[in-house]
C-alpha cells in the first residue's frame, strides 16, 4: 500500500510502486480529468502539480512520492474559478478538449514562476502538445491568466 495526497485527500493505493501515477490518479483515486495522451511524457495531457511543480503524471512512478502534495485539475479550484480557467473560457481555447486540463496545470505552475511572460517565455515553457493547435488562443490566455493574477 502507498499513501498519496491528491488534492488534500489521502488514498490508499494498492498498486506496485513502478505503476505511473496517472494510472494510480485515474484508475484507483477516481479523478478523471487528467488525461493519457501518449504515455512517454512527451505530450503534456496527463500534466498535474507535484509539490507545485508541474510534472507529467505518465512517468513519475508512485513510488516515489509517499508524502507529496499531488494536485489534479481537479483540486486546482474548488468551483472553476482559477485565474487560469476563467482565462481558457474568456479566450475559448479548448477545441476537442483533450489537452486542456493538462495545459491549464503547466500554465498555472508556470505563471507562478514567470507572472510576466512574454511570448517567447511561453513557447519556451509551455510544451504541451493541443493537436487541434489551439496555440495562439492558448497564448492570448496565458497573458490573460497573468493580467487575473495580478488584480
Amino acid at each position: 500500500m502507498i499513501t498519496l495526497t491528491v488534492n488534500g485527500q489521502q488514498h490508499q493505493i494498492d498498486l506496485e510502486p513502478d505503476t505511473p501515477l496517472l494510472w494510480a490518479i485515474r484508475d484507483a483515486a477516481g479523478l478523471t480529468g487528467t488525461k493519457f495522451g501518449c504515455g512517454i511524457a512527451q505530450c503534456g495531457a496527463c500534466t498535474v502539480h507535484i509539490n507545485g511543480q508541474a510534472m507529467r503524471s505518465c512517468s513519475v512512478p508512485i513510488g516515489r512520492l509517499e508524502g507529496a502534495s499531488i494536485t489534479t485539475i481537479e483540486g486546482l479550484s474548488n468551483d472553476s474559478k482559477h485565474p487560469v480557467q476563467q482565462a481558457w473560457l474568456a479566450e475559448d481555447v479548448p477545441q476537442c478538449g483533450w489537452c486542456q486540463s493538462g495545459q491549464i496545470m503547466a500554465t498555472a505552475a508556470f505563471l507562478k514562476q514567470n507572472p510576466n511572460p512574454t511570448d517567447a517565455d511561453i513557447d519556451a515553457n509551455i510544451t504541451n502538445i493541443c493537436r487541434c493547435g489551439t496555440y495562439e488562443r492558448l497564448r492570448r490566455a496565458i497573458h490573460r491568466a497573468a493580467d487575473l493574477m495580478k488584480a
